[in-house]
């Protein structure tokens, strides 16, 4: 648990379970998805139990609803939020596409890029060479907030970290 968000009164019968996947309580797969093979079933859900230890270890928590941002994917309240992930056609590179609880959600930018760093910081705990992570459009700052995602997999690919830009840009 974050020791910086205080623990809300969230009660148990308002989630599904960890080891459920349930398409109605998950966003629509988005542009930065399609024509993209889709994680479903158990592969969706493989995933999703490394997400939350990947986001647990690295701190990827929703300030909003003070909890692991793994667990908004299962959140019953918020159906059309949470990450969706497909497999690209190229080997070992997955893409996540993160839909926020609302079009001005304040947070989408550094919980986007708190994701790409926890997944490609610790890419040894799953098999992907390349965790892509991009905001859905529906964001009012999605294009702002994937150019620089993209600079930063470009950066990541050039030198093999995740050290953030010298430019003037947000850092990742």
């Amino acid at each position: 648990m974050n020791p910086f968000v205080p623990r809300r009164a969230d009660r148990d019968d308002q989630f599904d379970e960890w080891d459920a996947f349930v398409p109605d309580h998950l966003p629509e797969p988005g542009p930065f998805l399609e024509r993209h093979d889709l994680l479903e079933g158990a592969a969706h859900v493989a995933f999703h139990a490394v997400t939350r230890d990947l986001f647990e270890e690295r701190g990827v928590y929703d300030a909003t609803f003070g909890y692991n941002l793994a667990r908004l994917n299962l959140d019953r309240r918020h159906p059309d939020a949470g990450y969706r992930y497909a497999l690209e056609s190229e080997p070992a590179v997955l893409r996540a596409e993160f839909t926020p609880t609302t079009p001005f959600c304040p947070q989408a930018d550094a919980l986007t890029k708190g994701s790409f760093r926890a997944w490609n910081g610790l890419a040894d705990r799953h098999e992907y060479d390349l965790v892509r992570v991009r905001v859905h459009p529906m964001h009012f700052q999605a294009t702002v907030i994937n150019d620089v995602l993209e600079r930063e997999e470009h950066r990541l690919a050039e030198s093999g970290t995740l050290e953030p830009s010298k430019s003037r840009e947000a850092p990742i």
